[in-house]
């Protein structure tokens, strides 16, 4: 039986992380019953015995030429600053459709932010002292970095906030 609810966990994880768009963290409860469930939602009225997280979410690369340009900010800054410390700050692009989405969605949720456009040398500079990787949009809010772009992810972080 244990062998079953191994087999279910690992199905489930790989799920998971090929649908990362959907889903980012996948919870592991004991349900009132003593029962095993899984689940992309926090159980209500049963034990967490483990959450995992998923951070491979929808992201568009860097251009090349961008990439190469961060990689020469982030060897010529001594440590990585927090570019603006205060608020929801988005950094993106025009030209990305992640981005888009993840505006559209600060947008419905009327969730104010400032956004930091990676195409001028002030947003790229922003975009590396606040650790952004090989791809946006990244949000960063109360602390905690979003890479990639999926509404669970961003629904997990403003629910944390409140």
């Amino acid at each position: 039986m244990r062998y079953i609810s191994q087999i279910t966990f690992l199905l489930l994880c790989a799920i998971a992380v090929t649908t990362s768009s959907v889903a980012q963290s996948l919870y592991k409860s004991i349900g009132p019953d003593g029962k095993v469930v899984y689940s992309d939602h926090p159980p209500v009225g049963a034990r967490i015995e483990k959450t995992m997280q998923f951070t491979n979410l929808p992201s568009t690369a860097l251009p090349a030429s961008a990439s190469s340009y961060a990689e020469q900010l982030r060897r010529t800054q001594a440590s990585p600053a927090t570019a603006a410390s205060a608020g929801v700050v988005l950094y993106s692009a025009k030209w990305c459709g992640y981005c888009k989405q993840a505006k559209a969605y600060l947008a419905s949720k009327n969730i104010a932010y400032q956004d930091f456009d990676i195409d001028t040398r002030e947003g790229m500079t922003a975009y590396v002292q606040a650790g952004g990787g090989k791809g946006i949009p990244l949000l960063v809010a109360s602390g905690q970095h979003v890479q990639g772009f999926s509404p669970s992810a961003y629904d997990e972080l403003f629910a944390n906030r409140k």
